[in-house]
């Protein structure tokens, strides 16, 4: 069986829209090494409660590549709270084997149930034909030193579309979207994400998520059946297009990479890099078809992007508040912050003081007090020492906050820092049983 990371991994490094054949063969921009602190974007700010007493928290954004992309270019000032940070908070927790569980089920069709008896006969063979030629061309794609260090094209192939005709349409839709040449030859390091989240184990930091797999997974799936299908056939000829040499996109991983490290935060390919889903709405659609492209872009623009961030601010919030002498320290997909309604609009709607952390700015350093508690490694702490997270994340409308409050008890384990001697395996972690939710 593959293992698999979570949502934020389907596009490890997808392409956001497809790219032309004479693109994909141009290496793109490069941003040079920067010279000083200063030259450097900065994906960090710092939250400051109602109460001037507490430590601050921060708020890093990220993208879902290889860390060694983009870790040369994070600042300083950012490391630094991380480093310093008490306890560090995801999307979803990486390393939770229920989390892996829960996302492969997320992604099967029910029992007895094949892609090939769900999709048309012609969508499905299409599907088999794209695949087979990914297959065929994947040992053309990977580098030498992917080679070097023991990740090869059989092994990645099956790590990200294992068992496809046992997936749903939209899962394998997303597959397809991280099968690409920039993708694969961009696996075998941990993504920035997975990266932080090694970090903070490795520094005994307590860790946790602040959603559920079902919260990130259930939208994809809440699609109806004509509109998957629309999904996955404009997502085919997408790709049969760049085969062929006559399509021409836009953004490319290399381009999200660009950004991240020497452009404009308020660059919307953060946005599509967050809702981890390609662009189908373009000028050349027939009208219906048009129409159906915006039905699917709105869904997942709520769903993805505006019902998470107002989930996010909440649990954020209510773990500030929860544990005021800590210092968080959130890594979310940068789109998270950017835009309207982003996470940062909605947290100074309650009432914090939201800034951008330039590079260079200090960072608050931890009392001694603060710091001796929170880094007592779980196997070497008493369970008192522990600050209890809540368990889950009540979802409920607010006129439904009294049930919430009568089932806090049952909230009491959530997040509760745990051991964990290993990681799981991941095929950005070539080992002999490594696997992946194809990213994500």
């Amino acid at each position: 069986m593959v293992c698999q990371t979570g949502l934020r991994w389907v596009l490890l490094s997808a392409f956001l829209y497809t790219v032309s054949a004479q693109e994909a063969r141009r290496r793109p921009r490069q941003c040079d090494a920067p010279r000083s602190e200063s030259d450097m974007n900065s994906f960090l700010w710092t939250v400051r409660g109602r109460d001037p007493a507490s430590p601050p928290s921060y708020l890093f954004g990220t993208i879902h590549v290889p860390y060694t992309r983009v870790w040369d270019w994070v600042p300083a000032s950012s490391k630094r709270a991380f480093r310093r940070s008490t306890s560090v908070f995801f999307e979803l927790d990486l390393t939770d084997p229920q989390t892996i569980s829960r996302l492969t089920s997320c992604q099967l069709l029910p029992r007895g149930e094949s892609l090939q008896s769900l999709l048309p006969e012609d969508l499905y063979r299409r599907l088999k034909r794209h695949l087979d030629y990914v297959k065929h061309m994947m040992p053309r794609w990977m580098t030498a030193d992917q080679r070097g260090r023991g990740l090869y094209a059989d092994y990645l192939f099956n790590a990200i579309a294992g068992n496809w005709e046992r997936k749903r349409p939209v899962w394998v839709m997303l597959m397809v979207n991280s099968l690409t040449e920039w993708d694969v030859r961009s696996r075998g390091s941990p993504v920035l994400d997975l990266f932080l989240a090694q970090e903070a184990e490795r520094l005994g930091k307590r860790t946790g998520a602040v959603e559920r797999v079902e919260e990130q997974c259930h939208p994809l799936n809440g699609l109806n059946f004509s509109q998957v299908l629309f999904a996955l056939n404009q997502t085919l000829l997408q790709h049969e297009g760049v085969r062929a040499g006559s399509l021409q996109g836009s953004y490319t991983t290399e381009d999200l990479i660009s950004h991240y490290n020497c452009g404009d935060l308020g660059a919307i390919i953060f946005n599509h890099d967050t809702s981890q889903l390609p662009h189908f709405i373009n000028s050349s659609l027939p009208d219906h078809d048009r129409s159906t492209a915006q039905q699917i872009d709105s869904y997942f623009r709520q769903e993805l992007i505006y019902k998470r961030n107002q989930r996010m601010a909440s649990r954020v919030s209510a773990l500030m508040q929860r544990s005021p002498a800590q210092t968080f320290f959130f890594a979310f997909g940068a789109g998270h912050f950017l835009g309207n309604h982003s996470v940062l609009d909605l947290l100074r709607q309650e009432g914090y003081e939201v800034e951008h952390t330039l590079p260079g700015e200090p960072i608050t350093e931890p009392s001694s007090e603060q710091e001796e508690e929170a880094t007592v490694a779980p196997s070497l702490g008493t369970p008192e020492a522990v600050t209890p997270w809540p368990h889950s994340w009540d979802t409920s409308a607010p006129g439904e906050e009294e049930q919430e409050e009568e089932q806090e008890p049952e909230e009491e384990e959530f997040g509760r820092q745990k051991s964990r001697k290993h990681l799981l395996p991941h095929p950005d972690r070539p080992g002999p049983a490594g696997g992946q939710f194809g990213r994500h």
